[in-house]
């Protein structure tokens, strides 16, 4: 698996596969997941259809750079203090990770690209759309927030559960049975995945990497984060938002405010999808999401015309 060392120092491990002249999407996943949640028939889906996809292991998880060094954050304490240190208690921020994305793209010599972005990963390419706009043609946010993760009733038991379960030490057995135990819990409630397959997965995802510390490091950045309502306001790129009905973790009400936020922006909520990714789901998720990409790319060509065109017709001076 190829990676790249940026700027800033952190290094990232990607899979990029497809015709590198055909349009770049780039995929960032969520919080402590790795790429490889990425689901294949999706990944590979979209490559098929005339995409060059890239995937990537954000920091602090899988097998790019892992923040050691800063230790444990106090979450208490960054929630608390956030309105007067503007995130400066956390190891780093959303914006430094969208970032990382950004230098991704120019190492791998991508000008623009469509970006789509589920849970933390939607959060990181809402600020991508707005803060460096010459690079994103479309964005898609599934799951996601326009703000610190609103905990419901639901939410709140689910944190209380796994909680509850969390291995107190860094062992690989133990890690395995709690990460099914998570995705059972933020599963879609219409689509539940086999026990069996849950477990290969969470064992393929646990002997690639372990890095607990780092799920709270980047558990920070989220905490740390403003409310980013101002911001999608200055997202003028097509949006596609998309939201499970029974997302146990980010309720739907997010994907709504989220959509109202963005000008130029859709909505597909799915009765029965939770905080995951059903296999059910996935051509219908491929579909969707290649179609909007492949129409926001018609209308980037339309524009270059138009421009192009332009240009050629100046008045000589």
């Amino acid at each position: 698996m190829p990676s790249v060392r940026l700027k800033n120092g952190v290094r990232l491990h990607y899979e990029d596969y497809g015709d590198p002249t055909h349009p770049a999407v780039i995929l960032i996943m969520g919080l402590g997941a790795q790429m490889t949640v990425w689901p294949d028939p999706f990944y590979y889906g979209l490559a098929q259809k005339g995409l060059r996809v890239i995937r990537f292991d954000n920091r602090d998880v899988g097998l790019s750079s892992h923040f050691d060094q800063c230790g444990n954050p106090n979450l208490l304490k960054i929630w608390l203090t956030k309105p007067f240190n503007k995130g400066a208690l956390a190891p780093y921020t959303l914006d430094e990770m969208a970032c990382d994305v950004v230098g991704l793209m120019k190492a791998l010599k991508i000008k623009k690209a469509h970006i789509i972005g589920a849970s933390m990963g939607g959060m990181i390419g809402q600020i991508i759309a707005a803060k460096h706009k010459k690079k994103v043609l479309s964005l898609t946010s599934i799951m996601s927030s326009s703000y610190n993760i609103p905990l419901s009733k639901q939410g709140l038991k689910v944190l209380f559960t796994l909680a509850k379960h969390q291995p107190k030490s860094v062992c690989k057995d133990a890690f395995i049975d709690y990460t099914v135990k998570l995705n059972q819990l933020i599963g879609s409630p219409n689509f539940p995945q086999n026990e069996q397959a849950l477990y290969q997965q969470a064992k393929q995802n646990v002997e690639r990497s372990l890095n607990p510390n780092g799920i709270k490091r980047q558990l920070a950045a989220i905490a740390a984060s403003q409310n980013r309502k101002h911001l999608l306001a200055a997202i003028k790129v097509p949006t596609l938002v998309i939201h499970g009905e029974h997302d146990p973790v980010i309720p739907v009400k997010a994907g709504y405010q989220t959509a109202q936020a963005i000008k130029r922006s859709k909505l597909k909520s799915i009765n029965g999808m939770g905080h995951d990714f059903p296999p059910e789901l996935m051509t219908k998720l491929t579909k969707w999401i290649y179609k909007h990409v492949q129409k926001a790319q018609k209308r980037h060509l339309k524009k270059q015309m138009a421009k192009q065109n332009s240009a050629n017709h100046l008045p000589f001076s």
